[in-house]
């Protein structure tokens, strides 16, 4: 459907007063377009039909237009020209939601379903409500960004987002602009209701077609626009993107809830809401089984992602008596597809060195679409990885990827293989590693490294790390800027940055006065790093993040590091002998102990403990997935505040797995191995 343009939509300043005079005439045509066009909206965006033209629509918007510019005091709050706000936003406000958002637990197989079956049944017996078999009511999950709609006397008054489930984002302005959102209720009732924001598939083909003419990156799936364009501060991009909402819940109303969940999915229709036609009555977990398995093989057909079903007990009352666990609603579930798998060709394998000198074998595939996006690379991981697939180039294999975990490839199909093909054979000599170009297998482990601990691409990568967001996390100063700077010969090693001069970057390209002022500033702000990050950027193989932390907590100061020895360090809880031997080998080398006294006559390394508590101590945590509203970094140093450590794999030691959408393995092995699984709230909630 055409847009109008939005700068017919966006209202000039007006002189005039808005007390001028109204002829009735006036009154009445505004009335009625506001009327005509309310209602083919409706019938456009909610019920998918359309009975005029969008070209006859846009010009009955266009004469409302000039009617309200000519006569102010016609504009209401719910006119169809409201949709498109005025000037940018300076940023979101946080609002505290009035209902709490919850998160539904998780069902990926059969037998997941039937537990959560026999869990309702039990629960309510206990609680004097027997259901031999419980009715539910199956809705379709849609991948997209959920959002909350709060309306007073009809009138929407706040869109926000749901951020950690108590505090959300206030996004009114955005979600003004998706026409499915009705800005006036069929009844002037008082509501809060949720749904989910999405865009259309074919719509981002539009998209990325635009993108691809333009020169500009094109984006990855319609989840990661849609959830992209609501926090956009600038409403108009928003409107631009022609994103649509499904409501699914009636989280409160002043005329009350239905008393069964299908009922309410009819009252939210009643009201204006655009509700997925496709959910369904069923009478039991046998109904619930076939309505999953007829949707995942019908969902790749729709228009819009779908990563699974929501089950919900259908009764009000039954609802009620079930109630909530700490973290999610007991009467509910929602039951995944698993995660889609597509075959292509395997039509070479290359090697990435990284910072420390491994290489990784990568897969280079033929394009293919899998979970939303283009996929062209899988990494192999290892060559016990290759020897246990006996992957071979040519092969036919199959790729696995959810959502945005990255892509892997599961097996080979071997019927597919050509003739004559042979076991790959992993290679002595890696280009990338400079010199010779030997590799060696790193003593008592899987994985490969350069001979040559020094190669160009390693030391690159060195630099891209030092500069991340892990280490000294310099505003401005990614690879693009490094690569620049390295091929310049104004750097050869992380103290060199904090050398660079005004004139050193003006004669770059792309730099002007302004960019390179402000790389400045942020070289400088970055001269003050914490203990832990200063051992992180030093790229000391077999030294993340957690044992950097480790380390800043048992040591002093960076010299009593370098005066360590193996069993020094191997006397820390939670650095084993190979690590040890890393560290020291390390710092036994005179070019490392330069590199570390040339940073000090730049930066200065902050020691101090970080303020907290220890809610936490002893406990150890992992995090997997993307969370709703904290960055990874931001979570890990709240458990370490908190006196308790972040692991980077689940084990029997873990005291809990923090997870968010689109998790991997992590959360299998958590459920396998007992250990408590949390959602961002419930961490949250731990810590407050």
């Amino acid at each position: 459907m055409t847009a109008v343009p939005l700068s017919v939509l966006s209202l000039p300043t007006i002189d005039m007063s808005r007390d001028l005079p109204i002829p009735r005439q006036a009154k009445e045509r505004a009335a009625a377009l506001r009327k005509a066009i309310e209602k083919y909206r409706y019938e456009y965006h909610v019920l998918d039909k359309s009975t005029i033209s969008p070209e006859a629509l846009d010009s009955l918007k266009h004469e409302l237009v000039k009617l309200e510019e000519q006569y102010p005091g016609l504009v209401t709050p719910d006119s169809p020209t409201q949709r498109v706000a005025g000037k940018p936003l300076p940023e979101f406000k946080k609002v505290a939601h009035k209902v709490p958002q919850w998160s539904f637990n998780d069902a990926f197989s059969e037998e997941d379903i039937k537990d959560f079956d026999e869990r309702v049944k039990r629960f309510l017996k206990t609680a004097g409500k027997a259901a031999d078999t419980p009715h539910y009511v199956c809705e379709l999950k849609i991948d997209g960004l959920k959002i909350i709609l709060e309306y007073q006397k009809g009138m929407l008054v706040r869109a926000a987002t749901r951020g950690d489930g108590s505090v959300g984002e206030d996004v009114t302005q955005n979600v003004k602009t998706i026409e499915s959102v009705p800005l006036r209720l069929a009844r002037p009732v008082d509501c809060i209701v949720e749904g989910e924001v999405w865009m259309r598939k074919s719509r981002l083909s539009e998209l990325n077609r635009s993108q691809k003419k333009k020169g500009e990156a094109q984006f990855a799936n319609p989840r990661n626009v849609a959830a992209g364009s609501i926090r956009q501060l600038d409403s108009s991009v928003t409107a631009s993107r022609k994103l649509e909402v499904f409501i699914y819940d009636l989280a409160l109303g002043s005329e009350g809830k239905p008393d069964t969940q299908e009922k309410e999915l009819g009252a939210l229709k009643e009201l204006g809401f655009k509700v997925n036609p496709h959910f369904k009555f069923c009478s039991g977990v046998g109904a619930v089984m076939d309505y999953w398995k007829e949707w995942k093989e019908r969902s790749l057909k729709e228009d819009y992602l779908i990563d699974g079903v929501v089950v919900k007990v259908n009764e009000r009352e039954l609802q009620e008596a079930l109630g909530y666990t700490g973290k999610a609603p007991r009467f509910g579930i929602a039951f995944k597809f698993p995660a889609e798998q597509v075959t292509t060709v395997l039509e070479d394998i290359v090697f990435q060195v990284g910072r420390t000198g491994v290489v990784t074998p990568v897969a280079i595939l033929k394009p293919v679409s899998v979970a939303g996006s283009t996929v062209s690379r899988a990494t192999l991981h290892n060559e016990d990885e290759i020897k246990r697939l006996d992957v071979r180039i040519g092969d036919t294999v199959i790729l696995q990827k959810a959502g945005d975990v990255i892509p892997d490839i599961v097996s080979v199909v071997p019927e597919m293989r050509p003739k004559g093909s042979k076991p790959y054979k992993f290679p002595t000599h890696v280009a990338a590693c400079g010199g010779d170009g030997r590799i060696e297998r790193i003593p008592g482990q899987v994985a490969w490294r350069c001979v040559n601990k020094n190669s160009a691409v390693a030391e690159r990568r060195k630099l891209y790390y030092f500069a991340g967001k892990q280490a000294f996390d310099i505003d401005g100063l990614g690879p693009k800027v490094i690569d620049l700077l390295l091929d310049n010969h104004l750097i050869s090693n992380p103290a060199h940055l904090f050398t660079l001069k005004r004139g050193d970057l003006l004669v770059l390209p792309r730099f002007g006065e302004k960019s390179a002022d402000n790389l400045l500033q942020a070289m400088d702000a970055a001269r003050k790093v914490a203990f832990p990050r200063f051992l992180i950027s030093l790229s000391i193989p077999q030294v993340g993040e957690e044992t950097a932390y480790d380390l800043a907590e048992h040591f002093s100061s960076i010299k009593d590091v370098e005066r360590a020895s193996k069993e020094d360090f191997e006397s820390i809880y939670g650095v084993g002998p190979v690590v040890a031997r890393s560290l020291a080998d390390w710092f036994s080398e005179k070019d490392h102990r330069e590199l570390v006294a040339d940073l000090l006559k730049h930066i200065t390394i902050v020691y101090e403990k970080p303020a907290g508590n220890d809610k936490f101590k002893g406990k150890s945590f992992v995090f997997t997935g993307t969370l709703p509203t904290l960055e990874r970094e931001e979570a890990q140093t709240l458990v370490r505040k908190n006196g308790g450590s972040v692991s980077s794999s689940v084990s029997k030691k873990t005291s809990f797995v923090v997870a968010g959408s689109d998790v991997g393995s992590k959360l299998e092995n958590a459920r396998e191995l007992g250990v408590p699984i949390l959602s961002e709230d419930d961490f949250l909630k731990m810590i407050k």
